[in-house]
């Protein structure tokens, strides 16, 4: 499995730091394998090639939060640099629903117009990777439309999050006093899917947490563990959501367990 020769890493503080988990860069990351498979996840990427050039729209790109996986080119040593929202922490930072992101991968000037442009410029001028974060961390703070969250969709998410104590979806939009329609509508704009899809998707990384550590796997107990009632339910998630069985995943998953290689 290839690693970055160098890599950095930021938790932002503060306000920020609600809505971004980590800001990261790679440089001289060189895999032995030509495409990885990226595995489902309920969270927005934004990430900036470094060695593209300074035209924002062939360095910048967002990857939405999603629930399909996609292939990864990894033939090339990649230099990137990204921030990695929390769920639903994207929403802020781009002037329109979230759920119009699902599953969906585009250029940052696509969304950003010129800013997108001066950013990919900043960042490549800035001298060290702190310096770089710097800039990310500006350019989030000046495009933010709002830093806080419905309380709604607040409370979803710390309700649905964890699958080992997951409560029904009905019973969170009860509990939160609003119409099913406007809770759905609510949670999608902010998270960018459904509360039951992102549920799901956040079961299957339960699992895929659970096992990326282990040497042998009680498929049993951690499809348990993790909230399916029955195996054949387990199954037909982990296929729909991976492409993979449970042990074809088991028997190919790298040191990044949301990564892949196939060749």
């Amino acid at each position: 499995m290839g690693t970055p020769r160098t890599s950095h890493y930021r938790t932002p503080r503060g306000v920020l730091g609600e809505f971004v988990e980590l800001l990261w860069l790679y440089d001289g990351y060189v895999q032995p394998h030509a495409q990885e498979r990226l595995l489902p996840m309920p969270t927005t990427e934004l990430v900036i090639d470094l060695r593209s050039g300074t035209r924002a729209s062939q360095a910048a790109t967002v990857a939405g939060p999603h629930s399909e996986y996609w292939l990864l080119d990894t033939a090339s040593a990649a230099s990137v640099i990204g921030v990695h929202f929390r769920p639903g922490g994207a929403f802020p930072f781009f002037e329109f629903p979230a759920g119009e992101l699902h599953n969906v991968c585009i250029s940052l000037d696509a969304l950003w117009g010129a800013r997108a442009q001066l950013l990919v410029e900043q960042v490549l001028a800035a001298a060290t990777p702190d310096d770089k974060f710097d800039v990310l961390e500006k350019a989030l703070l000046g495009t933010a439309r709002t830093l806080s969250r419905h309380r709604a969709v607040s409370f979803a998410l710390q309700a649905l999050s964890d699958p080992r104590e997951a409560r029904p979806v009905a019973a969170v939009s009860d509990a939160i006093g609003l119409s099913q329609r406007r809770f759905l509508e609510r949670f999608r704009n902010e998270v960018g899917m459904t509360p039951k899809l992102f549920s799901r998707v956040q079961r299957f990384q339960a699992v895929v947490g659970a096992v990326h550590a282990l040497h042998e796997v009680d498929w049993a107990d951690v499809a348990t563990r993790c909230g399916y009632f029955d195996q054949a339910h387990f199954i037909h998630d982990f296929r729909a959501f991976s492409g993979f069985t449970p042990t074809a995943y088991f028997a190919l998953k790298s040191e990044h367990r949301n990564h892949v290689p196939l060749r």
